[in-house]
């Protein structure tokens, strides 16, 4: 099941991609990110465009530039990042796409994705680039569909 936007899924492997592989401050070439990450360049350039602007990146231009984490991993959680790319009602949206969707007239499974969605909130609000950056390196975890 696919939850996630592939801007937010891009958006979210390329945060992770500098957590677990560079220093804090480091600027990682976007053509090196795409590369490993299998990502289109110039899609994952609009999204790392849309999370600069956003002020969740840094951006320098030249032979040695490329982008880096504007604040710490650990003051970045994964909720920032989905409503940078997704749009601030991600979590406030039916699963049905069905407009007017609530209380007062709830869809099929308005009630288990109200549930469900507040679980993932939370969990998106609580988990912090550090956490999963840290995981990545202790676990080998992956980042790529290779």
């Amino acid at each position: 099941m696919k939850v996630l936007s592939k801007a937010s899924a891009y958006g979210l492997r390329a945060l992770l991609y500098i957590v677990a592989h560079k220093k804090h401050g480091d600027y990682v070439s976007i053509r090196e990110m795409s590369e490993e990450l299998n990502i289109s360049f110039h899609f994952l350039t609009k999204i790392l465009q849309s999370l600069t602007q956003q002020g969740l990146l840094e951006s320098y231009r030249g032979p040695n530039g490329g982008i880096t984490l504007k604040r710490p991993p650990n003051e970045i959680f994964l909720i920032d990042v989905v409503k940078i790319l997704d749009g601030e009602d991600f979590f406030d949206t039916c699963l049905l796409s069905l407009p007017g969707c609530g209380e007062a007239e709830p869809c099929p499974v308005h009630d288990f994705w109200k549930v469900t969605k507040a679980a993932l909130k939370n969990e998106f609000a609580s988990t912090s680039l550090t956490e999963l950056g840290t995981k990545i390196s202790e676990n080998r975890l992956r980042l790529t569909d290779d």
